[in-house]
């Protein structure tokens, strides 16, 4: 459901959670870019926070600290947030799954509890993800397709995606989910990721690595149209769940592929097949953003791995 127009964000008193994660960091700056005042809750010190110190209030703290979250809203008169905090390693995750169920969803109960209780007319914009639907067989996903998690990634992002429909339906509350694909781009350090560790990897002259069959499939989405697809749902005061993705089903081996191919170098893939618990097959049907935001990607994916790799270029020379 979309209710309104267009948001101008000069001098907008906006609030981030998970600022300094790779959609954080790009979200922050197309905030800035656009005027607005970004409030950023960080948990631990990054490179990014110096990038930022000038030109955003920052704040420490958990996003379960439902008392902090009430004094942010409340001292820094929030009228958007961005709610992209959350334990987002699936291998940590299934490590330690107490933690993953405790952050990703306590987290969103406790954001979501604040806003009630103290912005209750703010707009809130919610990162879900893919995974939430879990191991569907219902291909592509739509917004109707039922949310399945099964191991504790994926388990915590289908918890947290119904918290929220929950304060949507039940306190009529604004708030707007994002589902996105694989998210990938310059700034993620996470060197587990498919992505950041080929191009890494070829950087050095090394191998790379599959760490699963090859024959998954990921519908991948560069970093700055996941930006737009957040900006869209907050520009347009859109209410509940928006699929968001290229649309297209990738193999894992044809992403390595394509990227040896942009880079030059020949194909050359060492498979473990040592992950378990990998989803088998994933692609997002986004046609309701396209028809009812007028949202569509600015990047093919080619585009969006060109930039990546400049931007590791230039990071790890």
């Amino acid at each position: 459901m979309v209710l309104g127009g267009a948001v101008n964000w000069t001098d907008k008193r906006v609030f981030i959670t998970g600022a300094t994660g790779l959609v954080g960091q790009w979200l922050t700056r197309a905030l800035l870019g656009k005027g607005a005042n970004p409030v950023l809750l960080v948990r631990d010190g990054v490179p990014a926070m110096f990038e930022f110190s000038q030109s955003c209030n920052i704040i420490r703290g958990d996003v379960r600290d439902q008392v902090l979250l009430e004094r942010i809203l409340n001292e820094y008169d929030i009228e958007t947030i961005f709610h992209l905090a959350a334990q987002a390693d699936v291998i940590f995750a299934n490590e330690h799954p107490s933690n993953a169920y405790s952050v990703n969803i306590m987290g969103t109960v406790s954001l979501l509890e604040a806003v009630r209780r103290i912005k209750p007319g703010a707009m809130v914009v919610i990162a879900s993800s893919d995974k939430a639907y879990g191991d569907s067989d219902r291909l592509p996903y739509t917004e109707d397709t039922p949310l399945e998690g099964r191991n504790p990634y994926d388990c915590s992002k289908s918890c947290a995606d119904l918290v929220a429909l929950s304060y949507l339906h039940t306190f009529g509350l604004n708030v707007a989910i994002t589902r996105c694909g694989n998210i990938y781009g310059g700034g993620d350090l996470d060197w587990k990721r498919l992505v950041p560790n080929t191009v890494r990897r070829l950087l050095r002259g090394q191998t790379p690595v599959i760490y699963g069959c090859g024959t998954e499939t990921r519908d991948f989405f560069y970093v700055e149209d996941t930006v737009g697809s957040y900006l869209a749902l907050a520009e347009m005061d859109a209410r509940g769940p928006y699929n968001f993705s290229m649309g297209e089903e990738i193999t894992v081996r044809r992403m390595i592929e394509t990227i040896c191919r942009i880079m030059g170098v020949p194909v050359h893939v060492q498979t473990l097949n040592n992950r378990q618990g990998m989803i088998a097959q994933q692609v997002l049907d986004s046609s309701k953003a396209r028809m009812e935001l007028g949202w569509q990607p600015s990047y093919t994916l080619e585009d969006g791995l060109r930039k990546t790799i400049e931007w590791y270029r230039s990071y790890l020379a």
